[in-house]
Order: structure tokens, then sequence, then C-alpha cells
């Protein structure tokens, strides 16, 4: 009777959550296809590493001429990355978007039919230039269009997406060079760059055009953004190599960087609008993300690097056989995702991000006890936990970066904030090869002068040789010393890989010490809505 009599409760499973604290679907099937954009452009910075012999052979291509395919797209992408804000605010994040993702496809195509060297540089540099402008316009568009409460979903996303790409790149590469043929390399983004552009063009509708920025562009500006950031980043791709000063042209190029540098930000300090904003370096957790986002961008593409070199120098992998081993590592970002995303709600992001930043460490470390009989299970745990730190480290870094800057600010910081992790990677590899070069002749000549024919161990070892290699009669000795020289040389390659274990390790222990400058970045509001 009591319960006829009484009247209907609302219970709070009933009441919808509030219109801004939702995502909308439509903008979420947008932005996940913005996504493949951004997944397309980043891919296609390692999916030719593997291949490069294969292209260099289908295109009577010099030695010399090959390593263009990889700095040509680099140095066009890299000058892109920070001007994509300002383009941004002048056509609208629809426009740009459609221009960069066509264009990228246009110029996939392209790069698959070259028939000459040139041919392919050219479009390659174009195809990073144009297509450049995806990546850092989907980390501004996730920060502007979705509820701050919901960056647990989206932030998982983009950060799987800017780690996993050029984890897989060679691995995917090896396999549709080797199924198929090294034109696939560039086929391939094409039936999804048509979907892509189809889809920007048709939904985005996020922002409107500013066309009037068009007449207050700052030439000046972009000439000197294009000397500084193209000069430095064909040094450090070419540094090493040249040895660095030694070369007119890598000295020749550093005078460039630096006109093109006090240019750029003589303009940026002194244009009324310049092409790119410095301001959000004012915000302290922008600034620190951008320092994390340049460390992890060390050591994503130096581990990206240096791991190949031992599986192929030592364990002679062939190009498929590293891809497949270095999948372990997408295979645990992949995995970790989805929890990393989780514990955004609950954990603060500094812990979150120090327990990634020690466990890419730890695993650093555990590489540095590498010896030339590590295998597939050797370097298997390591290769899983630089995954799951990769992913722990990603997603909220993002969120200290952009998740408190104000929604006009978003645009131009995103820019920059992807151009850090860039400049990392080049950075880090310049060093790594630099280093790696010298400490290799250091330890060839310590254990050339512990492999002297005077102690009873070299002499048994030479003997022994010298009686295998029997058959080749006067030759024996010789080949018997060549075949010690290989041993030296592939025992110094391996403890110089260890040195740079150590020191990758040293860099991420230091960014973990730097997490005590960060503020907290508050768990809700800001973000959302963008129009």
């Amino acid at each position: 009777m009591a319960g006829a009599s009484a009247a209907p409760v609302s219970t709070p499973a009933a009441i919808p959550a509030p219109a801004d604290d939702r995502i909308d679907p439509r903008k979420l099937i947008t932005f996940l296809l913005m996504v493949l954009g951004m997944f397309m452009a980043i891919l296609d910075i390692q999916i030719v590493s593997a291949s490069l012999s294969e292209i260099q052979a289908g295109l009577s291509a010099s030695g010399d001429e090959i390593p263009w395919i990889q700095t040509a797209y680099l140095i066009a992408e890299v000058i892109m990355i920070p001007l994509s804000g300002y383009l941004s605010r002048m056509l609208s994040t629809r426009w740009l978007f459609t221009i960069s993702s066509g264009g990228f496809t246009l110029m996939s195509l392209l790069c698959g039919l070259s028939n000459s060297i040139d041919e392919m540089i050219l479009w390659r540099a174009l195809q990073g230039f144009i297509g450049g402008a995806m990546i850092p316009t989907v980390f501004a568009s996730a920060y502007t269009i979705f509820p701050r409460s919901k960056m647990h979903i989206v932030s998982p996303m983009i950060g799987l997406v800017a780690t996993l790409a050029p984890t897989i790149g060679p691995t995917l590469g090896g396999y549709l060079t080797e199924l198929m043929s090294w034109h696939w390399l560039f086929f391939i983004n094409v039936i999804p760059g048509i979907i892509v552009t189809t889809a920007a063009v048709t939904l985005i509708d996020f922002d409107k055009p500013d066309l009037s920025l068009l007449n207050r562009f700052d030439w000046w500006g972009f000439l000197g953004l294009g000397l500084f950031l193209g000069a430095m980043e064909y040094v450090l791709e070419e540094g090493a190599k040249d040895d660095w000063f030694a070369s007119g042209t890598i000295a020749g190029l550093t005078a460039v960087m630096l006109f093109g540098g006090f240019l750029f930000f003589w303009r940026a300090f002194t244009a009324e609008e310049p092409v790119v904003r410095l301001d959000a370096f004012a915000d302290r957790n922008f600034a620190m993300g951008s320092i994390f986002s340049f460390g992890m961008g060390i050591g994503l593409y130096g581990m990206i690097y240096v791991i190949p070199v031992y599986l192929s120098g030592v364990r002679d992998y062939t190009a498929l056989q590293t891809g497949e081993a270095m999948m372990v590592t997408g295979i645990a970002m992949f995995v970790t995702a989805p929890i990393a995303g989780r514990l955004t709600q609950t954990m603060d992001p500094r812990l979150m991000m120090g327990i990634g930043l020690a466990l890419f460490a730890w695993s650093c470390w555990d590489l540095s006890r590498i010896t030339a009989d590590w295998d597939y299970w050797e370097i298997f745990l390591p290769q899983l936990t630089r995954g799951v730190s990769l992913m722990l480290c990603m997603v909220p870094v993002s969120n200290i970066a952009l998740g408190m800057l104000p929604p006009e600010k978003v645009k131009n910081a995103s820019g920059l904030f992807n151009l850090t992790r860039n400049l990392g990677g080049a950075v880090g590899l310049a060093l790594i090869n630099t280093i790696l070069t010298n400490r290799q002749a250091m330890h060839f000549e310590r254990l050339s002068e512990a492999v002297n024919p005077g102690r009873d161990a070299t002499s048994a070892a030479m003997a022994m040789l010298e009686q295998a290699y029997a058959p080749l009669g006067d030759a024996a000795p010789t080949a018997a010393l060549s075949a010690i020289t290989g041993m030296a040389r592939q025992q110094a390659l391996v403890m110089s890989l260890a040195d740079i274990f150590v020191l990758l390790a040293g860099v991420f222990l230091a960014l973990g010490l730097m997490l005590m400058l960060v503020q907290k970045p508050a768990m809700a509001g800001g973000g959302g809505g963008g129009h």
C-alpha cells in the first residue's frame, strides 16, 4: 500500500550528463579520421628506412643520393609543423587539413610512380611539407573540440599514434617491399588518404577561416624559419657521417642556420603577426612539457635506430626479422594505451609520467648489459618495458603541455610541441651517431692493445683459426688475422652500444627529476566545445 501511494522517484542514472560534457559522435568520428591522417604522416618518416636499398636499385640511384629520400621529407616536414598554427587560423582547420591530406595523398602516388631519384626527392619533399600540417592540427583539435573531462579517451589515441607509427614503420615497410614492391610503401597511403580528405572537407566544422591573416603574413619570418629549421635538420642528419665541421657543407649550413635563427627570432618578437607565436613558452607547464617531448624524441627515435644497429650488425638479422623483433614494443604500446587513458582519471599525471620515465630508464639500463650473444628473448623484456613506458609518458605529457592553455593559444602551441619531439629525435640521432663512432674507435683501440701476438691466448686463437683456414694455403694467416680483427670490431660495437644505453638511461632519469618543476594540471575543465 505504501509503495502504491508513493510518488515516483527519479534515480541518479536517469539524469543525463551536461551537454557540454559529452563527446559529440560526429566530432569523434571526424577526429578518428584525422588521426588516421596523422598516422600516415608520421608512419612515412620511417616506413622507407628498411627498404632504401630496394628503392636505390629500382631508381638506379647512387649511395650518396638515396639518403635524400629521408632527409628531404624530414627537412620539409620540420618547417611545416610550427607553421601549421598560423595556417590553421588563416584557412581554418577544415581547409588546412583537406589541403594537407589531399596533397599528401597525391604526393604519395607520385612517389610510387617515380622513375628517377630526382623525381622521388622532389615528391618526398612536397609530401613531407604538405602532410606535416596534419600532425599538430590533430593535437590542437583534441584540446579544443573535446571536453577536458574526456581527455582520458582522446589522449591515448594521439599518444598511441605518435609513438606507434614510427615504431612499426620499418616493419611494415619490410613486409610491403618483400611481399609486393617498394612502390607500395607509397601506394598504401592512397585509399586511406582519399577517405581522410573526403572526411575533412565534409565533416570538419570546428572553426572559421581568418583570411585577413594572409595580408599580414610575415614572409621574412617564414624565410628565417625555413633557413633555421631546414639547415638545422640537414646538419643534424648528415653531420656525424661528414665528420661535422671538417665538412665545408656542414660548416656553411651551420652559418645559414645561425642567420636563419637570428632572422626568425627577430621577427617572432617584433612582427605584428609572427608566423610562429612563442608566447606559449611563458606557461611553465607548456615549457616543461616541450622539454619532456624533446627528451622523449631522443629516446623514441634513438632506440628505433640503435636496436636495429645491434640486430643487423651483430646478429645478422634481415630487415624483416629486425622489424618483427621491434614489434614487441608496438604491441606493448597498443595494449597499454587504454590503461594509460584510465590512469589519467585517477592518477596525478606527474606521478604517471614519473613511472613511465623510470621504466624507460630501467629498460635502457637493462640493455646496457648487452653482449654479442643476446638474441630475441634477451631483448624481449626491455623492449616490452619500453613500449609500456612510452605510453605512460606520452599520454600525460601532452596534457601537461597543452591541457591548461587557453583555446586561442593551442593551435600555435601544438606546432611547437610537436616540433620539439622531432628536433629531439634529430639531435638524439646526431649525438648517438657521433658517440657511437667515437666510442667504437676507442673500444677497438683498447681491444687491439689487449689482443697482441705476445699473449698466449692470442697465439692459441691465431693457431686455431689458421688451422681452420688451412685450405686457403698461404692466405690462411691473413684470413685468421682478418677474423680476429672482425671479432674485435664486433665487440667494440657491442661495447659502444652499451655506452649509448647507459647514456639514454641517464637522460630519462634526469627528465624524471625535472618533474618537480611541473605544476599539477587540473583533472577537469578547460578545452572542449570548439565551434
